[in-house]
């Protein structure tokens, strides 16, 4: 075996174990089937179930801006192996607890930080190990494995709490989980220092050139850069968006369009997410992250001015599979573009920064969301509102301009 194919596939065993790492951490959308047993076998209210993976939602994007950093400078093996431990010790501590105070404590901020912890590691050294012009497809399959973990996990899930209780269920996801990580973590690994991936062939005739910077930009440099706010008030807009309707989706399906099956969305949204993240990957090495990032937005506006029209199952069905489709793209559009406008060197903590913007928006999509219902008695209020907040997003898309080794060689401080 050559040196060059030796390297190749070193890097597809790192981006094969990145995956399974985040399919791991993607037991963060156990939560939905664990909620619902905490209110009808322990009587918790709603809210009170609802609160901890509010809480594990932002630790998680907080967390991600302390680990990028340490992943940056520690290396990615040992910093996933800690946020997999971490994040079972999470599981495991829910275990024995009953109360919603600790549970926002055990699962929110031990488990929310210990995933944090994990997905920081998974992407940085994974696309290290190809040439550019295949970083955003190597981006989406490893950030599709959070997305489609959610197709099994709340079977799982739901196995568990049938053949057990609430308490032994958490045990065995966090036990499970952390062995799982530890083993894993162990094949994340950054390329050897001065390693340049072979461009040759590398993503066909059809393959749009690979904008790249000049320098690396640390965070301190990048926070000076406007750029940095657009895409960060981007993530904040699509994803609150999306969250908006995800969030609420099996409400939807009852009161719009009386059906009572309302995982059938839940699944559809979560596959498509998937779909989405690997496509928008694909594409985005060909037409460009900003002109990928246009056409999902505009996409997925059109798709929430319409989904008020959406009575029926089969219309439903529809609208929830473009819904997550588009709505996965920014996961794989946001760290590839962080990385074409900033590099890679400093790429942990750098999308740390960016993926704040997701704590804000797992915050700010599912209230909005449910407060406009509350007010209005319907969702189209919701609907019109997420679809005005993705054209703002497609406007700032059509004003980013792609990076240009000349022009972004900013000064820093400038």
């Amino acid at each position: 075996m050559t040196t060059e194919n030796a390297a190749s596939s070193r890097g597809w065993v790192v981006v094969l174990a990145a995956l399974g790492i985040n399919l791991v951490l993607g037991a963060l959308y156990a939560w939905g089937v664990l909620a619902k047993a905490l209110v009808v076998q322990w009587h918790w209210s709603r809210t009170e179930a609802a609160m901890p993976f509010t809480v594990s939602t932002v630790a998680f994007a907080l967390m991600m801006v302390f680990a990028g950093r340490a992943q940056d400078k520690l290396g990615p093996r040992w910093i996933a192996l800690c946020g997999g431990l971490l994040f079972g010790l999470g599981l495991i501590a829910s275990s024995f607890v009953t109360t919603p105070l600790l549970m926002l404590l055990t699962y929110g901020v031990i488990g929310g930080c210990g995933i944090g912890l994990g997905y920081s590691s998974t992407t940085p050294p994974a696309i290290k190990w190809f040439p550019p012009a295949k970083k955003g497809l190597i981006t989406g399959l490893v950030v599709s494995g959070v997305g489609v973990a959610a197709v099994y996990i709340s079977p799982l899930t739901q196995f568990l709490l049938g053949q057990t209780t609430i308490s032994q269920t958490f045990l065995i996801l966090g036990i499970g989980t952390s062995l799982i990580i530890a083993l894993l973590s162990q094949l994340l690994v950054n390329p050897p220092a001065g390693y340049v991936p072979a461009t040759a062939a590398s993503a066909g005739p059809a393959a749009r050139p690979a904008a790249a910077p000049r320098r690396d930009y640390d965070w301190h440099e990048m926070l000076r850069t406007p750029r940095f706010y657009q895409l960060w008030a981007m993530f904040v807009l699509t994803a609150s968006a999306g969250l908006m309707i995800i969030a609420h989706v099996a409400i939807i399906a009852k009161e719009q369009a009386a059906w009572a099956w309302g995982f059938v969305p839940v699944a559809l949204l979560a596959i498509f997410n998937t779909t989405g993240r690997i496509v928008s990957g694909y594409l985005s090495d060909r037409i460009g992250r900003t002109q990928t990032m246009l056409l999902a937005f505009l996409l997925q506006s059109l798709n929430m001015f319409l989904f008020a029209f959406y009575t029926t199952p089969a219309l439903l069905v529809f609208g929830s599979a473009f819904t997550g489709l588009c709505y996965g793209t920014i996961f794989t559009l946001m760290p590839s573009a962080t990385a074409d406008y900033y590099g890679l060197r400093h790429l942990g903590v750098n999308y740390g920064l960016v993926f704040t913007a997701f704590g804000v928006a797992g915050v700010l999509g599912p209230i909005l969301g449910g407060l406009l219902r509350d007010h209005s008695g319907s969702y189209t209020a919701s609907y019109l509102l997420s679809a005005v907040m993705l054209l703002l997003a497609a406007a700032m898309a059509w004003f980013t301009r792609p990076p240009r080794p000349a022009a972004e060689a900013v000064a820093p401080g400038r």
